[in-house]
């Protein structure tokens, strides 16, 4: 019997850790060679931004959908077809001859990245038991942590010394060789009576949380006052509104917001949104900071911000074994809390400091957070159905989306605000803005500790259950066959 059978949730594991690891690095990858792009199409920087623009608002339209299409046509089928779509993209990407066909395939890569990861988060909570869901939290940190904070700095380096089209290029190997993998070793799973496809909800959803993504995007650079920022993000609001709506009152709703009326679920949401917002923006502002205000190069501003990863990786093992002992509650307040701290640290003493204490700061400040990431992924599906984990993990993906978005747009709005025409550069008054950034920042995670304490570790049992795994029955091994 090979590992395959005995083992069924270690191939979710490797296929998902291996797709959303390119698809988070390419996220902060692209923002790099953004310039390089610019120039050789010889277009303003501003143009250049719909490179992300398309790809968020993509984003926005497929991820709601995902849960669905993953119950409705199979989990293995769907995954597997995102990832084939967003890889095929990124070949159209990396050829792009002109922005337009760039943007285009930005799009398309979109539609593939917006699926994989509500839809994979399905299956691998599916496939690991409930006692045994802080191991796959842990799982869950390698792309989401570490690909955020190596994309500047690969991104640099493909850009230096090859071109902009590898830092697409690049996922050919790893997205071919995870499709491979996953058609022969992963097992199909899909949930009856899903229902009629909720069309109304689909274009809502698709209207209100794009334009919303791009009002986020844009109103901190163009300006709030701007009429078509504005009317995207009145349009967008209403849209959004409008689709809660719908989803409340039809019977087959696309995204099952009914799930928020659980309390449990309801809080761990809120502490990962306000988690995700101050945490982002800090991540958001470092960089900016570094090039924009001390002058450091885009290579030693990535190499100071990248400690964070190494953080969440080395505290993520003492987070999955305190766990099971200690529970969600006081672990997300705990790591929220001293978060918190190291971003106050970072606005009152170490701004003006030498680079490896912004770096052991940047430790800190990862650590800390892996007590949040473990705990929530852990702990917020403790109560849901696997009928209705594909629209919870549908839900939580959407969520965290337009939380971090939200924080990073908050932040360059009052950066703009105190910095006026001039913009960023190293002054007095630089110094200043991005100290109240930074607290601000502070405070937002403050949210977090608020939701992380309401939540009851009691309502989370399930997952706190010590003890090893038990292996799979032959007959349990033989139904995982794919």
């Amino acid at each position: 019997m090979s590992w395959v059978q005995r083992r069924p949730e270690y191939v979710v594991a490797i296929v998902f850790v291996a797709a959303m690891f390119m698809n988070i690095l390419d996220t902060t990858v692209v923002n790099v060679a953004l310039p390089a792009m610019a120039q050789q199409f010889g277009v303003r920087a501003t143009d250049a931004e719909w490179v992300v623009i398309g790809y968020l608002m993509s984003l926005a339209v497929w991820i709601p959908a995902s849960g669905w299409m993953g119950d409705r046509f199979g989990t293995k089928r769907t995954f597997l077809t995102a990832l084939a779509l967003f890889t095929l993209a990124s070949a159209l990407c990396g050829l792009a001859p002109s922005l337009s066909w760039l943007v285009a395939a930005r799009i398309l890569q979109g539609v593939g990245g917006g699926m994989m990861a509500p839809v994979g988060t399905a299956m691998l909570f599916r496939a690991f038991p409930p006692e045994r869901r802080a191991n796959a939290a842990r799982v869950l940190i390698i792309p989401t942590v570490v690909a955020p904070a190596l994309g500047p700095v690969l991104g640099g380096f493909l850009v230096d010394t090859l071109s902009w089209h590898w830092v697409f290029l690049v996922n050919l190997p790893i997205g071919v060789a995870a499709f491979a993998f996953g058609a022969w070793a992963l097992r199909e799973h899909r949930e009856p009576g899903v229902g009629r496809f909720d069309v109304a909800g689909f274009l809502l959803a698709g209207v209100g949380l794009s334009l919303l993504l791009y009002a986020l995007s844009t109103g901190p650079v163009l300006g709030w006052g701007l009429p078509s920022v504005l009317g995207a993000a009145v349009v967008g609001a209403l849209a959004a509104s409008a689709f809660v709506w719908n989803e409340l009152r039809v019977k087959n709703p696309m995204l099952k917001l009914r799930l928020l009326a659980d309390r449990h679920f309801r809080n761990a949401n809120l502490a990962a949104g306000f988690g995700s917002a101050g945490f982002m923006g800090v991540l958001f502002l470092m960089p900016v900071f570094l090039q924009g205000v001390r002058g450091e190069s885009a290579f030693s501003s990535g190499l100071t911000t990248f400690p964070e990863a190494l953080g969440v990786l080395c505290s993520s093992q003492l987070v999955g074994k305190l766990y099971p002992r200690v529970g969600p509650r006081r672990l997300i307040a705990l790591g929220l809390s001293c978060m918190i701290a190291c971003t106050l640290l970072l606005a009152l003493v170490g701004l003006r400091a030498d680079l490896w204490v912004l770096r052991l700061l940047m430790f800190a400040t990862g650590a800390s957070m892996a007590f949040l990431f473990i705990s929530q992924q852990a702990a917020t599906f403790a109560k849901v159905s696997s009928a209705d984990t594909g629209h919870a993990s549908a839900i939580f993906n959407t969520q965290r989306q337009v939380a971090s978005m939200l924080g990073v747009a908050l932040l360059a709005t009052l950066l703009s605000a105190r910095l006026g025409v001039d913009g960023v550069r190293p002054s007095p008054e630089s110094f200043e803005a991005f100290r109240l950034a930074f607290i601000a920042a502070a405070v937002i995670a403050l949210g977090g500790v608020a939701a992380g304490l309401a939540i009851r570790d009691e309502d989370a049992a399930s997952t706190m259950r010590r003890g090893a795994p038990k292996p799979l029955s032959p007959e349990a091994a033989e139904a995982a066959l794919p």
